[in-house]
């Protein structure tokens, strides 16, 4: 891209989903972590005395030397990556959002009219809305958002499908990965030889409901047009660490035969703005064709833990077509996602 790396600030970094970024950050070609933020008690400590660690090995070096700053106080950064907690990303983010690019995992600003939801192999035309977001609020820089860390992966596999046979009803049950619940997550006693059959109170289902609409929506004056397609969710809590599963049973206005479906999935290629990308899989969708998979032991880490898994494409007795969809949520699903965002802003020159 340049020959000096983008500056780039982590909001939360102390946060299960902050840590993930600072691992995937390490070693970027493009991007360069210059800034940490945290909470008050964690403010003016180095972050590798401070935080801490929920992920294999230990935080790279160079970054648990950088002293922990105020997500209050927005930096001299190119983008900020966000990792903060709903409430706190509500009052922060449009600080940030007035002169860098900030590319969100929280979900406050998700159904916003004029911020961009973006998945950059689904809908990267969305960023489009950028220039009415920074007309109407007068920022220099801007908000974008990644979608529930389920309706990642959905979307994902529904973008092709949609395209070729136009889904107009969709059920969606989720099995969810316990590091979805953030750390220290679900009690032990809870989950352990059991499913805990609701996330949030609801709050879960509505966004997997409304959020794929918004994704595979078409570009309106103002806004988003939502896709025209119902969707049911129901969502569990289940004992996996990583990898949330997706079981779904979509209609459509032409009804595709399986080996139909399969064919569009296999070969479905990202926009061309896409597929350079640092962060981006290679290939987005990984099909399986034998009957157990995917599985999330085996199949989380496909494309560096940034692609889509599915299998058991079949025929529905009840709607046409029934699938099963696997991502990884903590990277696809939340930290990759934003990466991948902030890394599409780049390459299409978005950036402030």
């Amino acid at each position: 891209m340049t020959e000096r790396k983008i500056p780039v600030a982590i909001l939360g970094a102390t946060g299960a989903v902050g840590q993930r970024m600072v691992q995937l950050l390490a070693d970027h070609p493009w991007f360069e972590v210059v800034a940490l933020t945290g909470s008050e008690r964690t403010i003016g400590r180095p972050y590798g005395e401070l935080v801490r660690w929920v992920l294999d090995g230990a935080p790279p070096p160079r970054l648990a030397e950088l002293v922990v700053q105020s997500s209050d106080t927005p930096l001299d950064v190119a983008i900020a990556l966000s990792a903060l907690p709903t409430d706190v990303a509500q009052r922060v983010e449009p600080l940030w959002a007035a002169q860098v690019a900030v590319c969100s995992n929280a979900s406050a600003y998700r159904m916003t009219p004029d911020v961009p939801l973006i998945i950059p192999e689904v809908n990267p035309d969305h960023l489009e809305l950028l220039a009415q977001q920074r007309r109407q609020r007068g920022w220099r820089g801007c908000l974008v958002t990644n979608p529930n860390c389920s309706a990642i992966g959905v979307a994902m596999v529904m973008r092709p499908l949609h395209d070729a046979f136009g889904i107009e009803r969709a059920h969606i049950a989720t099995l969810q990965a316990l590091s979805g619940a953030g750390y220290p997550g679900v009690p032990s006693l809870d989950i352990i030889d059991n499913i805990i059959p609701n996330i949030a109170d609801g709050g879960e289902e509505l966004k997997i409901e409304q959020e794929p609409r918004k994704l595979l929506g078409t570009l309106g004056a103002a806004a988003i047009e939502p896709a025209a397609l119902s969707i049911s969710a129901q969502v569990t809590r289940v004992p996996v660490i990583d990898g949330h599963t997706a079981l779904l049973s979509l209609g459509c206005s032409r009804r595709p035969a399986p080996d139909e479906a399969l064919a569009v999935l296999e070969g479905f290629v990202p926009p061309p703005v896409v597929r350079n990308l640092p962060s981006a899989p290679r290939p987005t969708i990984v099909v399986h064709r034998a009957g157990d998979r995917p599985q999330p032991r085996r199949d989380r880490d496909a494309g560096a833990g940034m692609a889509a898994s599915v299998g058991r494409v079949r025929a529905c007795p009840l709607l046409d077509l029934r699938l099963v969809v696997l991502s990884h949520n903590t990277i696809r699903g939340a930290a990759g996602g934003a990466i991948l965002n902030a890394e599409l802003l780049a390459a299409a020159g978005l950036l402030a």
